[in-house]
């Protein structure tokens, strides 16, 4: 599991696992009284976008959109002055 600020990424090997580890952080939360909104959470993704990162059983890599946005980043023409 990952938490980040309002964010929890649970991540698992196999599908029985994820079953078990999702059953454990609904329980802590509920025993915790910490809540969540349903429709902003996504359960059973193969495949999910976290904090600029694609998470899959692939692995993690930098979001393709993310990566663009770099790469067509306009170079600078001069020097920037720094004050």
């Amino acid at each position: 599991m990952v938490v980040f600020i309002d964010d929890i990424l649970v991540y698992s090997r196999n599908k029985e696992e994820h079953e078990e580890h999702l059953r454990v952080v609904l329980e802590t939360d509920r025993r915790e009284k910490l809540y969540a909104k349903l429709e902003k959470c996504e359960f059973w993704l193969d495949r999910v976008v976290f904090l600029g990162h694609v998470v899959s059983g692939e692995g993690i890599y930098l979001d393709p959109q993310k990566a663009e946005a770099l790469l067509n980043w306009d170079r600078p023409t001069r020097p920037m002055s720094l004050k």
